[in-house]
């Protein structure tokens, strides 16, 4: 597999006729993209539309993110992907996983952790981290091909993945934006667990956006008509970019789009001007560029993944402000597209209750934590069991405020 490192542990699966070998990755483009996509993508039935359910985790975005300069060492993102190998050196698991020096990137908060630690004299970084770079979406991080002894061997991952955690010295080990199964039997084998809250839409088989606007309620029907007015008046048009039809010039244009939002927002924008580009050499036909032209300028654009059958929502940027032309661009042309495409359902990224009114249900997401030192364990996992209450609580409540007529 080419430079892979020396491997870290072996395992007895109680089931398995032989050992298996867990041995790290210090790059993604050292694994062979076949054999990582045939555990990353070949963990359900082959999707009809022929896309992967969830592109973020297939070898060429994470390859495109290393490649590009974006998760490198130098940003703080150094990969030491985790893959189980079974006697015969095939690849049955990998888990995309990184050694961090700060929490940036991430959209699961443990900056209070890291103060309270540091406060009392401890290392919280470096850490690992087995998750997407700056990829707030809900997807498989323990990896294994379909097949006998499945759950067993994401078991052998979790373990190796603490194995790692000792072996390095490293405070903790946070899995994120993974699956409720996997976080039920990361809980199972000791470590923490944490829910958060986005927002998604489902498509209830809507024939058109008149169609999705008859299921809300008056008020909020009314109100959505408005701003799309009101963000597509002044000559502005929309186009939606995809597969072949995708350029350069479009990515310069979204990338500066993309560069003015995330400064504002992060102070650095986490993805080099090459990403974009790379994911388009290998991935066009699972990515939505949604543009907004003026006078054949553009103005703002969104960028989104195509899942088998999710629209993914992942980033927003414009050069000029204009009313409601954020929502019309990100939720509403999301929409849009998801109803002309038979999708079942748009993530439209993290946080955002405003998301609410226009749409968007809240949805539970999961992460599971393993910490090293006993006493810092006991105070998050008690911090954590009071947020779990407080964060389902707070879906109850919103989700009594549904913007629809048979929530009213």
């Amino acid at each position: 597999m080419g430079d892979i490192e020396r491997p870290l542990t072996k395992e007895e699966p109680a089931s398995a006729s032989e050992p298996v070998v867990v041995r790290i990755a210090s790059r993604i483009a050292d694994v062979p993209a076949a054999e990582w996509d045939a555990c990353a993508l070949g963990t359900e039935p082959p999707p009809v539309s022929g896309r992967p359910s969830n592109p973020f985790i297939s070898h060429a975005f994470l390859k495109a993110l290393e490649e590009s300069g974006s998760a490198t060492r130098k940003t703080g993102w150094l990969p030491q992907h985790l893959l189980l190998e079974d006697g015969n050196r095939k690849l049955t698991g990998c888990m995309p996983c990184y050694l961090k020096s700060h929490s940036q990137g991430e959209y699961v908060f443990d900056h209070g952790w890291a103060d309270a630690y540091m406060r009392a004299g401890g290392s919280y970084y470096p850490k690992l981290q087995a998750s997407v770079p700056f990829t707030p979406v809900t997807g498989k991080r323990l990896l294994v091909r379909p097949g006998a002894d499945q759950v067993e061997r994401e078991a052998i991952l979790l373990q190796a993945g603490t194995t790692l955690a000792a072996e390095l010295g490293v405070s903790s080990l946070h899995v994120t934006f993974l699956t409720r199964d996997e976080w039920t039997l990361a809980g199972e084998q000791g470590f923490l667990k944490r829910t958060d809250q986005q927002f998604h839409w489902q498509n209830e088989s809507y024939r058109s956006f008149e169609d999705f606007l008859g299921g809300l309620n008056a008020r909020k029907r009314k109100a959505i008509r408005k701003e799309r007015r009101e963000a597509l008046g002044d000559g502005i048009e929309i186009e939606w970019v995809t597969g072949s039809a995708l350029t350069e010039a479009h990515w310069d244009a979204f990338f500066a789009f993309y560069m003015d939002t995330g400064s504002r927002k992060w102070g650095s924008p986490y993805l080099t001007r090459e990403c974009f580009s790379l994911l388009a050499e290998t991935m066009a036909d699972q990515i939505l560029l949604v543009l907004a032209k003026q006078s054949e300028r553009y103005i703002a654009g969104a960028l989104n993944f195509i899942g088998a059958d999710t629209l993914y929502g992942r980033y927003w940027g414009g050069i000029e402000e204009r009313p409601y032309l954020h929502f019309e661009v990100c939720y509403y042309q999301a929409i849009d597209f998801a109803i002309a495409h038979g999708l079942t359902r748009v993530e439209a990224g993290a946080q955002g209750a405003h998301k609410l009114a226009r749409g968007y249900l809240p949805a539970e997401t999961y992460s599971a934590h393993y910490i090293a030192d006993p006493g810092l364990r006991r105070a998050v996992a008690d911090y954590l069991k009071r947020e779990r209450l407080a964060v389902a609580r707070e879906i109850a409540l919103l989700s009594e405020e549904s913007p629809y007529r048979n929530a009213d």
